[in-house]
């Protein structure tokens, strides 16, 4: 070897080294364990909360949300024009002057409503909670508060809707979850952000008046289940940690049990859902809003659901539902899909100013319900499988139970599903779950199976097929290996 190739060579073996070194000083420093940052508002606990009110929350699978206020009165329009946005906040588009708006709940009188049909709609529906509006960022109140009067009593129907609302959905045995918006766009004392000293002084007459509104709201509803926040996003309520966190005590003071998601609290470093730390700050995760998880890993070990609208884009009623928007299948996927996941599936319905909903929404709401009268032991009470997934759809197991479903979207030519169980279980049977027919099942290598199809049977809508399962310390292989 000559002068020039032996440089080139250790030049080589030195740069190989260097990396060698930085690569053993990279992989040191990320074991090394990073100290928690101290927070006094931060999470309170690790892990999931594992008390009766939240196993029942668990297993809800499907839920309905309802945006209902003055909002639907101008139904995504203003003088012939459409609002290009969610509806229900178009009192903040520049076109519309509050003024005008502020006084809409002297026409708010709906005619049709009937929460005993909504409930019945609900309940046909397979839902098992419902999360009710009862003050959106418009600040006008379906109940009959007696800290403002801005407030259903002022409108021509005086009536108590979020009490009509909570009796008729608790009657059918749905659950009720009290929406309300931290933003008031009404209250004088409501800021965006502290800049200034008389800032600070009003907004903490607006904490107290918030608070003050949710004591009342526990008091007059007290089946009520649960709290779901909005508007907590501005830089007054995320300066404001330590009030937050005392709020968040102090009502489920009130109530025993009471379950309130990511969407409320905010540490003193102003995040908001998760701490500092990373830790999730309330009883489930409420990031996922029209989104859904792509794999298990994306939820943290955490309890979470996802709240979606059946439009692109928007909760309250608006004439014209601009875009694409979701059919019945795409509905039922997602069920499936946030179920598969370990979470719940929250559907979202925007009734029209006279208290009806939309035909679209009913048809939605009726085929989901024969759906799920046939399918709902997969949705009910079930969790993450732990299985690899597939092109055909989902898998979901029954908590508490050895038996895994397998929700099928998407049917191959060849009418042969692939499984993979994991390595700790062994599937003893395969059945349709409509007709309780029995499958054949082929053992391929290394642990799958394919799951045979009826011959000539025709699969219009997604389907469940139920696997019994058997815990196994090691799986045995099932066949012999291919030779080469």
């Amino acid at each position: 070897m000559n002068r020039t190739k032996q440089s080139k060579v250790a030049k080589l073996f030195t740069v190989i080294a260097v990396c060698s070194l930085f690569s053993l000083n990279t992989t040191a420093q990320s074991t090394v364990k990073k100290e928690p940052i101290p927070l006094q508002h931060g999470a309170h606990r690790t892990g999931k909360r594992m008390d009766a009110d939240m196993a029942k929350w668990r297993g809800y699978g499907l839920g309905q949300f309802i945006h209902w206020g003055l909002y639907s009165i101008l139904e995504g329009k203003y003088k012939g024009k459409y609002y290009n946005g969610a509806a229900e906040w178009i009192r903040s588009w520049k076109e519309v002057p509050n003024a005008e708006y502020d006084v809409l709940n002297k026409q708010f009188n709906p005619a049709t409503f009937n929460a005993t049909a909504w409930a019945k709609m609900a309940k046909q529906m397979g839902v098992k909670y419902l999360t009710f509006t009862t003050k959106h960022h418009d600040g006008f109140c379906l109940w009959p508060s007696k800290y403002t009067d801005y407030t259903i009593e002022s409108s021509p129907y005086k009536k108590d809707i979020v009490k009509e609302v909570v009796d008729a959905y608790t009657k059918e045995g749905i659950d009720v979850y009290l929406y309300f918006s931290i933003m008031d766009w009404h209250h004088p004392d409501w800021r965006y952000d502290l800049k200034t000293k008389e800032d600070s002084i009003a907004f903490d007459r607006f904490k107290l008046f918030t608070k003050n509104q949710l004591t009342e709201l526990l008091q007059r509803y007290p089946q009520t289940k649960g709290l779901w926040f909005d508007g907590t996003w501005d830089n007054s309520w995320k300066k404001s940690g330590a009030f937050t966190d005392s709020l968040e005590q102090y009502l489920k003071s009130l109530v025993p049990g009471l379950i309130i998601g990511s969407r409320l609290r905010a540490d003193e470093k102003g995040n908001r859902h998760v701490d500092a730390n990373g830790v999730l700050m309330g009883d489930y995760e409420q990031g996922w809003e029209r989104k859904i998880p792509k794999t298990y890993a994306d939820v943290h070990g955490n309890d979470w659901d996802c709240v979606m609208t059946i439009p692109e884009n928007g909760w309250g009623y608006a004439e014209k539902w601009m875009g694409h928007w979701k059919t019945t299948n795409e509905l039922i996927e997602m069920t499936a899909q946030c179920v598969s996941l370990g979470g719940n599936f929250v559907v979202n319905f925007g009734p029209k100013a006279d208290g009806s909903f939309r035909k679209e929404e009913i048809a939605n709401a009726k085929e989901i319900g024969e759906w799920m009268k046939i399918n709902s032991d997969a949705i009910y009470n079930c969790e993450y499988a732990g299985w690899e997934k597939q092109d055909w759809g989902y898998y979901t197991k029954k908590r508490g139970e050895d038996k895994v479903y397998m929700i099928v979207f998407n049917v191959p030519l060849s009418g042969s599903l692939k499984i993979k169980p994991s390595a700790n279980y062994v599937v003893e049977k395969a059945t349709l779950l409509e007709g309780k027919q029995q499958l054949s099942t082929e053992k391929l290598d290394y642990g799958a199976s394919f799951i045979q199809l009826p011959k000539g049977k025709t699969f219009v809508k997604p389907f469940v097929i139920v696997l019994d399962i058997k815990p196994v310390k090691q799986q045995e292989e099932a066949g012999p290996k291919a030779k080469t």
